[in-house]
C-alpha cells in the first residue's frame, strides 16, 4: 500500500480523497494555487504545496509542477479527482514514465474513451447498445443532411472531443441542418482544438441513466447499479439520485451485467461510469467517463461502499474487497449540486462567506469545502457543495432532502439552493415523471 499520495485537484473533491486516505493510513499531499492558500483541503492535507498563480494552466493543469510536487515529497501516486487532468491521456503517461502510480484508468482506456467516436465503436464491438447515428466522423454538410435523411429528424450533430455541452446543437429538420453542423463544429474547434463531429438520431423525451462500474485491471469487473441524472440545465447536472425511479430490477440487471462484462473483457481499472439515453425501455450509450463522478456519493450510500478508498486499494495492486454478490442496494439517495451563482441567471458569485453552517441528522451528508470566512476565488468551477441524503425510499429521501436544505446556512453569496426549495414543490418531482428537457422548460416559465 502506499505511504503517501498526492492529490491533484482543489475544493470538496480533495477532502473526499484525504478523508479516504487518512482512514486507510496514507499522508496526504495537497497542491494549490495562490488563490487557494487558504482552503480547507490545504489546510486538512499533512503537506501542501504550492503549484503556480490562480490561473489552472499556471497551476492545476500545470503538469510539470504537479510531478514536481510529487518529486519534492516523495508521493508514490497521484489521485486526480474529477474535472482538470483526471482524463487528459498524455498527463497520466507522464506520470507512469516518472515511476508515479496514477490512481486511475490507464492512458489507453481514458485515450480510447476520450475521443467520443471511438468510445462509441469500442463500446459496440464489447455488445454495449448505441444511440443510432453516422459511422465515424462527418466532414462535409452534405454528409451531414445524407445522414439525417437516412436517420430522419431530429439529430443532434456533436463535437467528437466535446463534453460538458459545448459542440452540441440539435437540427429538428433540413432546414436548421447547415447552421446546427457549423455551429457545432465552431464551438468543438475553438473549446478542443478539434472541429470533426459526429451526428446521432436525437431522442426526444429520453432519461439520462449512467451505470457506475469498477473493475480490478485484471478482467474483473462490478456494477454498482444506475444513477438517474436527468434533471440537468444546458447539459450539467444539478440533481442526481440512485436507484433511478424508471428503472426495474430486471432492467437494472441487464444493463448493468453487460456493462460489467465490457470493462472487464478490456482489463479496465478502477471506478468509471458509462452514460446512457434511457427512453421507452432501451439504453442508448453516449459516452463513458474514466474517473470518479461527482455524484458519486448517491452510489456509495444505496450501497456502503467508499469508492476513493476502492480506487486507492486496486492501484497498489490489492484485489476488489467485493463482488457482484456483495453488491445490494438499501435505500434511496439524492445529490443536489449547490454552485455559487445568482439566480435567475446563474451567473458566478465568488466572495466571502459570512456565516456557514452544514446540515447534519441521519442520511445527511455534506461534502463540500466551505468555513465561516472563507472567499471562494473567481477562477475555478462555480459548484461549492453536495448535499447528498439518503432514505430508506425514495420519498423519505425527498422529505430528508427538503428538511436538510432548510437547515443549511450559506451567508454572504448567493447560491442556487432557492431552486431546490421550488422544484420540491413540484408533483413531476415526488412522481419522477421527468425527462432530460424537463428542467430547461421548467426554468424557462418559472425562473429564466
Amino acid at each position: 500500500m502506499f505511504d503517501k499520495i498526492l492529490i491533484a485537484n482543489r475544493g470538496e473533491i480533495a477532502l473526499r480523497v484525504i478523508r479516504a486516505a487518512r482512514e486507510m493510513g496514507i499522508k496526504t499531499v495537497a497542491v494549490h494555487s495562490t488563490a487557494d492558500s487558504d482552503a480547507m483541503h490545504v489546510r486538512m492535507a499533512d503537506e501542501s504545496v504550492c503549484i503556480g498563480p490562480p490561473p489552472s494552466p499556471q497551476s492545476y493543469l500545470s503538469v510539470p509542477a504537479i510531478i514536481s510536487a510529487c518529486e519534492i515529497t516523495g508521493a508514490q501516486a497521484i489521485h486526480p479527482g474529477y474535472g482538470f487532468l483526471s482524463e487528459n491521456a498524455e498527463f497520466v503517461q507522464i506520470v507512469e514514465d516518472h515511476g508515479i502510480t496514477f490512481i486511475g484508468p490507464t492512458a489507453e482506456h481514458i485515450r480510447v474513451m476520450g475521443d467520443k467516436i471511438t468510445a462509441k465503436d469500442t463500446m459496440k464491438a464489447l455488445g454495449v447498445p448505441c444511440v443510432p447515428g453516422s459511422d465515424g466522423g462527418v466532414p462535409t454538410l452534405e454528409d451531414a443532411k445524407r445522414i439525417g435523411e437516412e436517420f430522419g429528424y431530429p439529430v443532434i450533430i456533436k463535437a467528437t472531443a466535446g463534453g460538458g455541452g459545448r459542440g452540441m446543437k440539435v437540427a429538428m429538420n433540413a432546414d436548421e441542418m447547415e447552421s446546427a453542423f457549423m455551429t457545432a463544429r465552431a464551438e468543438g474547434k475553438a473549446a478542443f482544438g478539434n472541429d470533426e463531429v459526429y451526428i446521432e438520431k436525437y431522442l426526444t423525451t429520453p432519461r439520462h441513466i449512467e451505470i457506475q462500474v469498477f473493475g480490478d485491471g485484471k478482467g474483473k469487473a462490478v456494477h454498482l447499479g444506475e444513477r438517474d441524472c436527468s434533471l440537468q440545465r444546458r447539459h450539467q447536472k444539478v440533481f442526481e439520485e440512485a436507484p433511478g425511479p424508471c428503472i426495474t430490477p430486471e432492467e437494472r440487471a441487464r444493463i448493468g451485467k453487460i456493462c460489467a462484462d465490457a470493462v472487464a473483457k478490456i482489463n479496465y481499472i478502477g471506478a468509471g461510469t458509462i452514460e446512457f439515453l434511457y427512453e421507452n425501455g432501451e439504453f442508448y450509450f453516449i459516452e463513458m467517463n474514466t474517473r470518479l463522478q461527482v455524484e458519486h456519493p448517491v452510489t456509495e450510500g444505496i450501497f456502503g461502499v467508499d469508492l476513493v478508498r476502492e480506487q486507492i486499494r486496486v492501484a497498489a495492486g490489492e484485489p476488489m474487497s467485493f463482488g457482484q454478490e456483495d453488491l445490494e442496494i438499501n435505500g434511496h439517495a439524492i445529490e443536489v449540486r449547490i454552485n455559487a451563482e445568482k439566480l435567475p441567471n446563474f451567473s458566478p458569485c465568488p466572495g466571502k462567506i459570512t456565516a456557514y453552517h452544514a446540515p447534519g441528522g441521519l442520511g445527511v451528508r455534506m461534502d463540500s469545502a466551505l468555513y465561516d470566512g472563507y472567499s471562494i476565488p473567481p477562477y475555478y468551477d462555480s459548484l461549492i457543495a453536495k448535499l447528498i441524503v439518503q432514505g430508506r425510499d425514495r420519498a423519505e429521501a425527498l422529505a430528508r432532502l427538503e428538511r436538510a436544505l432548510g437547515e443549511l446556512i450559506v451567508d454572504g453569496i448567493d447560491t442556487t439552493v432557492p431552486l431546490f426549495h421550488a422544484l420540491l414543490q413540484e408533483p413531476d418531482l415526488h412522481s419522477g415523471d421527468y425527462n432530460i428537457h424537463w428542467l430547461e422548460r421548467w426554468l424557462a416559465e418559472n425562473m429564466e
